[in-house]
């Protein structure tokens, strides 16, 4: 009864001042109230008025703020949530990839992967120019590299400019038409140094083969046109469209100043002109903290170009710009291996790519701290986390501004840097949708790491035993963005090829957390949305069955039936 007092105290108060208020618009009531507060029980009932949650309690409570006009609706006994929040989604690129040839993931014979590729020359989605491009390929294709070489560099894709882009959007295969027109030869391959050598696959005589990662693959990538603006906004729609179907009403773009297929530079201006349009068109009914991409050796004085661009787009209705995004490395699987670890890959004896540079880091970080930004770091080796926390400690040391910075994808992470996420206020933001044994995880990592780095793989419940505060992230359109897949995957950890790490699972709870208080501390938005508070905007999700209490398998097909923004309903499920 004491933890429903505060909430009874309120609903009095909006009582007591009805009559110098407009009446409320709506009230949902008959429900299994999930608000995200931490420590509070299951409610029944919110009211909403002018978009903002104005009290929230019993149904006995809540109705007694209805008036005339008031909205009510009985919710049977379903699950009200907040709605949920993304953060770290390209969300953009991903509504792109709702209209452009893409396998999502798809692991498909190459014959049959051939016949689709000659569907998408023909309808045009694979179409770029004279380039044919097709995105989502799963890593496990560049174990057939010599078959790729022997299909797609005669015939009829002889004299034809493919690029097949990996899944990770740090790894992909380009034919010989396409190495010719980069000016990708043995003459290039030979001219590399160092760590770049492995960014061009090549055979022993220097010839390269197609596969190209990160600083090989942009050149390549960068010869596919732009998308146009009205394309852009196609896709922003599309994306729009699809997140308001899984109840998701806010999220992190970590690239805004990128145009898919485009070099990003301090100048660019990237997406944001999409969001903005949307936002003039009364059509962004989402909230979107956009950062802007810094070169992951930049200096504490680039950020000024990179303020003038937010200074462009800063009073954008739901947009906001609170920081920046940067590169610690590339990617752990297998050939790529650019993901910086602590001990080097078994078969290469190589310990990938560290981006940033140690020595510097810190002060960029602090740079950026002193602005009152947040920095969000793609650190995916134990190594590029460590030198991650390692830059975010300088920061604290040279002031306690209280922002949150965040590390996203954390796919592993050196028990010794546990207990520094919750020690230097660094959010965990995690993909937990690829915590699965899978052949990407047990195929093209695990073999080629040391077993103490491979255990602590997604190590989401070792994070949370040591105080960090855990974000739900999908990286769409890497891999799918539906939350309630994740949700699923960090609970039972379980893929096609047993089970991740058992005892890094966490519970649902923490995850329905993740994707809502905690993802909205991560876009610097909590006090605004994230939970069903008063005086916070009335963002919510109505679900079709109960998550609290069904099995873990059906948490993964979990629908949402109706979505609220700013107590507006924009999407509601078709029977």
């Amino acid at each position: 009864m004491k933890q429903l007092l505060p909430l009874a105290i309120a609903s009095a108060l909006a009582c007591a001042s009805m009559e110098s208020m407009a009446a409320v618009d709506l009230i949902l009531h008959n429900a299994r109230v999930y608000t995200a507060e931490p420590g509070q029980p299951l409610q029944q009932a919110v009211a909403v008025e002018d978009g903002k949650v104005l009290a929230v309690g019993t149904d006995a409570q809540v109705l007694g703020l209805k008036a005339p006009g008031t909205q009510v609706i009985d919710l049977g006994g379903k699950v009200l949530m907040p709605g949920f929040i993304d953060s770290h989604s390209h969300t953009v690129k991903g509504g792109l990839q709702l209209r452009q040839a893409n396998l999502d993931g798809q692991m498909l014979p190459l014959a049959e992967m051939e016949a689709r590729l000659r569907q998408w020359r023909k309808d045009g989605k694979a179409r770029h120019g004279d380039i044919l491009s097709v995105g989502g390929l799963p890593s496990t294709y560049w174990s057939q590299l010599e078959a790729f070489e022997q299909r797609f560099n005669q015939g009829e894709w002889a004299d034809q400019p493919i690029l097949f882009l990996g899944w990770d959007l740090h790894t992909g295969w380009a034919n010989q038409a396409m190495l010719k027109r980069a000016g990708i030869d043995a003459s290039r391959v030979k001219a590399l140094k160092g760590e770049d050598v492995a960014t061009i696959g090549h055979h022993p005589d220097g010839r390269p083969n197609g596969f190209l990662v990160d600083a090989g693959l942009y050149p390549v990538q960068a010869l596919l046109p732009p998308p146009t603006h009205e394309e852009l906004m196609a896709g922003g729609r599309a994306a729009l469209a699809y997140y308001k179907s899984l109840g998701i009403t806010g999220w992190m773009d970590p690239i805004a100043n990128e145009v898919p297929g485009a070099d990003v530079t301090n100048t660019s201006v990237g997406v944001l002109p999409i969001y903005k349009a949307l936002a003039d068109n009364g059509e962004l009914t989402a909230h979107v903290a956009a950062l802007l991409m810094a070169d992951s050796k930049a200096t504490p004085a680039d950020l000024d170009a990179l303020d003038k661009v937010r200074q462009q787009f800063l009073g954008v209705a739901n947009l906001t710009l609170p920081g920046i995004k940067i590169f610690a490395d590339g990617v752990a699987e297998v050939p790529a291996q650019s993901a910086a670890m602590l001990e080097p890959y078994k078969n290469s004896k190589k310990s990938g790519e560290l981006l940033i540079d140690p020595a510097h880091f810190g002060e960029l970080v602090s740079a950026a701290d002193a602005r009152g930004w947040l920095v969000h770091i793609h650190a995916i080796g134990d190594r590029a986390v460590r030198e991650s926390l390692n830059g975010i400690e300088r920061a604290r040391k040279d002031r306690q501004s209280g922002i949150a910075h965040s590390i996203t994808h954390l796919q592993m992470v050196n028990p010794k840097d546990f207990a520094r996420f919750k020690a230097l206020n660094v959010i965990a933001s995690m993909q937990l949708y690829w915590a699965s044994a899978d052949e990407s995880s047990m195929d093209l990592v695990k073999p080629y790491v040391s077993a103490q780095a491979f255990k602590y793989s997604y190590p989401t419940h070792s994070l949370l035993k040591n105080g960090a505060t855990l974000a739900g992230a999908s990286d769409w359109p890497i891999t799918t963005p539906d939350p309630w897949k994740a949700i699923y995957q960090a609970v039972s950890r379980t893929g096609p090829k047993g089970v991740l790490n058992a005892a890094e699972d966490i519970d649902r709870q923490a995850m329905f957390q993740a994707y809502t208080l905690n993802a909205a501390r991560t876009l610097r938005l909590e006090n605004q949305i994230g939970s069903l508070k008063p005086g916070k905007q009335a963002d919510m999700i109505v679900l079709d069955r109960d998550v609290f209490k069904v099995k873990p398998e059906a948490l993964r097909d979990t629908q949402v039936l109706n979505t609220y923004f700013a107590g507006r309903e924009i999407y509601s499920r078709k029977p």
